[in-house]
């Protein structure tokens, strides 16, 4: 977590209604949260911005899926060990052990269940909100 022990989360998804109920929902919970539109501003952001305490990354996103985003952040020595959330809306055979296979450490399919999102959280960043 940050100096001031806030745990900062960073959203990486291409609809922006599903950004901003994310993010307000999680900014409700205590979390410090930032938000890019897909993956290259996510490997971008992480080469300038200190490091998120977690990452949560639409698998399907255009300029940069959320795949080739997860294997470059977990292949970055400075970002491998920042855990990763994928979620897709879709639940096709094989999504699952393709966001594994990229170096996710989780996989959620959309919609959301925010309760069992934020439990998935807090195996990451158990002393959060």
């Amino acid at each position: 977590m940050g100096a001031s022990n806030v745990a900062k989360i960073l959203i990486v998804e291409d609809n922006e209604m599903n950004r901003d109920m994310l993010s307000r929902r999680l900014a409700r919970r205590g979390f410090e949260v930032d938000c890019v539109e897909n993956g290259q501003l996510a490997v971008d952001y992480l080469e300038t911005e200190s490091h998120p305490d977690l990452i949560l990354m639409d698998m399907r996103m255009p300029v940069m899926d959320g795949w080739t985003a997860t294997n470059a952040i977990k292949s970055n020595p400075a970002t491998e060990k920042v855990p990763v959330i994928g979620l897709s809306a879709n639940a096709m055979e094989g999504d699952r052990e393709r966001a594994m296979k990229a170096g996710c450490d989780e996989y959620e399919t959309k919609p959301v269940n925010f309760e069992t999102l934020m439990n998935v959280i807090h195996k990451y960043i158990p002393d959060a909100a």
